[in-house]
């Protein structure tokens, strides 16, 4: 008899373990089905605003921070050594008494050793920074670009960056968007420079050096991102009144997400019968004699091309950010956001910016 009910306790004893068991093999193939599922990639909103070369994320600003730690290992051992010297003189040397007064220090004339010593050293140092800069200089201006490297074109405004990809037949204004590359995949950004009216600076610090935009000449730069993110500069060169406010923002995507960007941007705007009125108001009010909306009657080239316009989070270079309240502040007089922009105001009501903001909102 008791043989009988161990035996009913040890069988349901391993039932009840076969069940836990199987359960959690079925918690486990869950999870890993999760993970590996596709997931839909956005594009990351990290703002990267440092402004210095001292966190580089790309090739280019890495070889600029290395030579920028020579040189202050050599200038910080400069300063060490003539500040050592000098502490040296000031105690050693410093005034005893009144005798000192009296007397007239040793007058030594025409030491080699001292000659050589501050004249030797100093062209050695020069010599040696020179070499490594023309080095560094040659690495990154003449880097051979790879077949799959992107190509962007910038051309600097006052003030704001047109931007253009050649291979993609994409125009966009202000938001420069970068595929993003690694160490082992290498997906290189090769960035033409030109400037439509004034000398322009182009520098974006954890990216890459400065690089002037000047007129009627292409200077070239290339980027190399290895951290995604929203990464910001600034114009280097006092170009006019706004100078302060013509902000740079790289965006640097996943492939995917790049691609999808780039699909988006080749897709023709929305024509929404509901907003048929903005358009028309936009057209009326000589909003499109500057500025460009594919597929309309907007044709113009001298402001941003507006064809995306509602998929930039930013108005006017970075200035403030694209909402309703920025975006109707800026149509009844762009002068407030950024006083000194050649959008002059074109004194519309109130019922035509409504119908104009509702129409561009449809530009995504």
């Amino acid at each position: 008899m008791l043989n009988h009910q161990y035996t009913r306790f040890s069988l349901a004893t391993r039932g009840s373990g076969r069940g836990w068991l199987l359960l959690g093999f079925t918690v486990v193939a869950f999870i890993g089905f999760l993970s590996s599922a596709p997931v839909a990639r956005a594009q990351d909103s990290t703002i990267r605003a440092v402004q210095n070369i001292f966190d580089p994320l790309s090739a280019p600003a890495e070889t600029l921070y290395s030579i920028s730690l020579l040189v202050m290992a050599v200038c910080a051992g400069i300063f060490l050594i003539v500040g050592g010297l000098l502490t040296y003189a000031i105690i050693r040397y410093r005034r005893r008494g009144p005798e000192d007064d009296r007397e007239e220090p040793p007058q030594v004339y025409g030491s080699a050793a001292i000659e050589l010593a501050w004249t030797v050293p100093p062209i050695l140092i020069v010599v040696m920074l020179v070499l490594v800069t023309a080095r560094t200089i040659g690495e990154i201006q003449h880097h051979k670009m790879p077949d799959a490297a992107e190509e962007i074109r910038v051309i600097g405004h006052r003030y704001w960056w047109e931007i253009r990809y050649p291979k993609h037949d994409v125009v966009t204004a202000n938001e420069i968007h970068v595929p993003l590359s690694s160490r082992q995949n290498r997906v290189p950004t090769e960035m033409v420079l030109e400037s439509a009216d004034v000398i322009h600076g182009f520098w974006v610090p954890q990216l890459n050096g400065k690089t002037m935009l000047v007129p009627n000449y292409r200077n070239t730069m290339w980027i190399e991102p290895y951290a995604t993110g929203i990464y910001l500069g600034n114009c280097t060169v006092l170009c006019g009144q706004q100078h302060a406010n013509m902000l740079i923002r790289v965006i640097v995507d996943p492939p995917d997400v790049y691609q999808k960007w780039l699909d988006s941007q080749k897709a023709k705007p929305v024509n929404d019968p509901q907003t048929a009125e903005g358009q028309r108001q936009f057209i009326s009010n000589s909003c499109g004699t500057c500025h460009r909306v594919e597929d309309s009657q907007a044709t113009g080239v001298f402001g941003p091309d507006l064809s995306h316009f509602a998929s930039r989070a930013t108005l006017g270079s970075g200035v403030a950010k694209n909402d309703d309240t920025n975006l109707r502040s800026w149509l009844h007089d762009p002068q407030v956001l950024k006083p000194g922009c050649l959008m002059p105001n074109m004194q519309l009501s109130d019922r035509q910016v409504d119908a104009i903001l509702a129409y561009l909102r449809t530009l995504k």
